[in-house]
């Protein structure tokens, strides 16, 4: 049985040979700079909301009820104030001396982008960017703070964050795209995500690489079929895992 220092010594074995990397990652990479699951409903949530979030976050409930959505949204999916966390920073790094071809990202926080990394595949989309539903004009976060109720258009259209709600199918160009570097990686790291959302969960059985690293703080699925498995802190992991490169 490996140690955990005998893991790392594998992981930076791995990555000092390749320059085909691809990252995969979860809400489990956000929740290290602070910003919580919002499926985690502490006591507080249900004096304040009377649906439960996977309800809020879908198409239906945002056609509908649009002021409670964005209220919600506020609140819960916002968070100015975080900042990268170590794993942002390590994967930044690995792009940034060839080694990284790609971040791709179940998260809408932007963080990766704070870091330094430049290819930023968002799957869900991203709370930074925001459009009218009417004329189709973009606007950054600040609009959607800044405003109360729902956020309006000079147009007076209602605007909608660019962010995948439930119900709502994956853009396909950003899908196809994710699929084709996860297919020609060599080396694919899968870091704070149980696997479980789909149809993200379903891109890994793309890999045709060599290595599979598994990074979570509870067990996947996959677990079983990784060549490299670590339950912990992804900061921690990838930290050590670039000491020296």
């Amino acid at each position: 049985m490996k140690t955990e220092n005998d893991k790392l010594d594998d992981l930076r074995e791995c990555i000092a040979l390749s320059d085909n990397i691809v990252f995969f990652g979860g809400a489990g990479v956000s929740t290290e700079s602070g910003i919580p699951d919002f499926r985690s409903q502490d006591g507080l949530y249900s004096m304040k909301y009377k649906y439960p979030p996977e309800r809020i976050l879908s198409h239906s409930f945002f056609m509908s009820m649009r002021d409670e959505f964005y209220r919600f949204y506020r609140d819960k999916m916002i968070y100015t104030q975080a900042k990268p966390n170590a794993a942002h920073i390590a994967l930044a790094k690995l792009e940034q001396i060839g080694k990284l071809k790609a971040v791709i990202t179940q998260n809408i926080d932007g963080l990766h982008q704070d870091a330094g990394s430049k290819n930023v595949i968002e799957l869900h989309g991203s709370i930074r960017r925001n459009y009218c539903m009417k004329c189709g004009k973009s606007y950054e976060l600040d609009k959607i703070i800044n405003s109360e109720g729902v956020p309006k258009c000079e147009c007076n259209g209602d605007i909608k964050p660019d962010v995948v709600l439930y119900e709502e199918g994956l853009d396909s160009e950003v899908l196809n795209k994710a699929i084709d570097f996860i297919n020609a990686a060599q080396i694919l790291i899968i870091g704070g995500t149980s696997l479980a959302v789909y149809p993200a969960a379903g891109l890994v059985n793309y890999f045709k690489g060599s290595k599979l690293v598994l990074i979570n703080k509870t067990p996947t699925p996959m677990d079983s079929g990784a060549d490299l498995v670590f339950h912990g802190s992804i900061g921690q992991v990838l930290k050590s895992a670039i000491q020296g490169i």
